[in-house]
């Protein structure tokens, strides 16, 4: 029995992180187990990971081995057995963000990121993943609104604008499991794209 695994991605401020959130309590509303995680996060290792990403300074390799490190510790740990198990894993962000910010956004060679994806997870790649797209200003005044700026979120907009543009690359060259939701909508409005795109999968 295999579950389904899939992925939101999207810039810091896109929405997408309480959509997954929506989306899981949906799916459970309707019997099906669901495991909801991040990246890099989501076991404790991965966790104190993601807490040394987020907020020490370092260069763009040793950011781009955590994230990876992390991930490993996840896969192994948590998603893969989740899969196993046929429960549906929705996660906040995935390789993808690697390819996006480090790659896009940091101008850290996309090859090298493809090498570490291979070797770290074996061909494992997502079930489907959504794409919350909103222009890099509007996700910038969101992000004001709502919290403190990590290490991340204190990028300049041209940063974020770069970042938009390698998701967008992304879901061109895998366009088979990306589906793009319109972010900028009212928060019901992307709640039904996000049904919508889960449902015409037909899997649950």
């Amino acid at each position: 029995m295999t579950g389904r695994f899939v992925t939101f991605e999207g810039i810091d401020g896109a929405g997408k992180s309480s959509h997954i959130e929506t989306l899981a309590e949906w799916m459970r509303h309707r019997g099906h187990e669901v495991v909801l995680t991040r990246e890099p996060g989501g076991t404790p290792l991965a966790e104190r990971l993601r807490e040394l990403v987020l907020n020490e300074p370092m260069d763009t390799l040793t950011e781009l081995l955590l994230v990876f490190a992390a991930r490993r510790d996840h896969l192994a740990r948590q998603i893969l057995p989740a899969l196993a198990r046929g429960a549906t894993v929705l996660c906040d962000r995935f390789t993808d963000a690697s390819f996006a910010y480090q790659g896009s956004g940091r101008g850290f060679a996309p090859e090298r990121i493809a090498a570490l994806e291979q070797w770290v997870q074996e061909g494992r790649q997502p079930d489907l993943t959504l794409w919350f797209d909103l222009p890099a200003a509007q996700a910038a005044a969101r992000r004001a609104a709502a919290r403190a700026p990590d290490r991340f979120e204190q990028q300049d907009e041209a940063f974020f604008e770069r970042v938009g543009a390698g998701y967008a690359a992304r879901a061109r060259e895998h366009a088979g499991r990306f589906v793009r939701i319109d972010a900028a909508g009212t928060p019901p409005a992307v709640r039904q794209q996000v049904l919508a795109a889960v449902q015409a999968h037909g899997w649950w």
